[in-house]
């Protein structure tokens, strides 16, 4: 098993900045694929980023390119979303999410990852 727990949302103006957090724990060893996804109420859940334990590599959605920034400590086991440059359309629950595998090829499709966290409110205010 693999537990995440999301912090560091809030609320912000637009132009401001976050980082999010997700601390994984239990089998994290397994964990090939990490990524953070978005929900508004009443909408699918949106990749917002992915990232890969093994190689290292990341993705975007169109949308968040060059503002939001995946990273991770591996030796704190923690992912880590950095947003800037906020928009109010940035507005959602956002969570952190893990698949255990080889993490040579990872998506931004929520059907793809098996853990989840519980979700941090972020706002951004106009």
């Amino acid at each position: 098993q693999i537990q995440l727990v999301e912090s560091g949302g809030g609320s912000v103006q637009a132009g401001g900045s976050l980082r999010l957090s997700c601390a994984a724990s239990g089998y994290t060893y397994s964990i090939g694929c990490m990524g953070w996804f978005r929900q508004v109420t009443g909408r699918e859940r949106e990749g917002v980023a992915r990232f890969s334990t093994t190689t290292k590599t990341t993705g975007y959605a169109d949308s968040v390119k060059g503002r939001f920034t995946i990273s991770q400590d591996n030796a704190k086991n923690t992912l880590y979303l950095q947003m800037d440059s906020l928009h109010p359309e940035d507005t959602a629950m956002y969570y952190c999410a893990a698949s255990p595998g080889p993490g040579y090829y990872c998506t931004q499709r929520a059907g793809d990852y098996q853990y989840w966290g519980q979700g941090t409110q972020v706002t951004v205010s106009s």
